[in-house]
């Protein structure tokens, strides 16, 4: 796994105050967290910095958007490896968005969903167990090529 000094974590949410908090508790972990407060300032951050880790929220602007931003991050053959952590106030009505679907979709691969608010702990613990599966797909990858 990556060190957490270069470790490198983008986090797009529109609620400032959510972000602070979850921005705090990741930097006090040694991670490197920048911040964006919309999908379109967040995709180009993606797509110009190299980030081990996205936490996105999926309720943003005119609904949805983080659904989308998903999507669009799934099908760049240079962003589709991020893992992707969605914090999401709105458990219950997944199910709403995805009919058909489980409540917790496999719409993002290797994602994670947890409800705001979220413990820091346990924030904690999916970061880590998301880098440490990231970084074990890039060593499969290296050693199939």
């Amino acid at each position: 796994m990556p060190e957490k000094k270069t470790t490198r974590i983008l986090i797009i949410d529109d609620d400032p105050d959510f972000v602070s908090g979850i921005q705090s508790v990741l930097v006090k972990a040694g991670y490197q967290v920048d911040a964006k407060y919309n999908p379109k300032d967040g995709f180009g951050a993606l797509e110009s910095g190299k980030y081990d880790l996205l936490l996105l929220d999926i309720m943003m602007g005119r609904g949805a958007e983080g659904v989308m931003l998903a999507r669009k991050i799934r099908k760049d053959p240079k962003l589709s490896e991020t893992p992707v952590l969605i914090i999401t106030g709105i458990r219950e009505q997944i199910a709403f968005l995805f009919p058909g679907q489980a409540v917790h979709p496999g719409f993002v691969a290797v994602d994670e969903l947890v409800e705001k608010p979220v413990a820091p702990k346990l924030l904690l613990e999916k970061v880590a167990a998301l880098l440490k599966a990231a970084q074990a797909r890039k060593a499969k990858a290296g050693t199939t090529k």
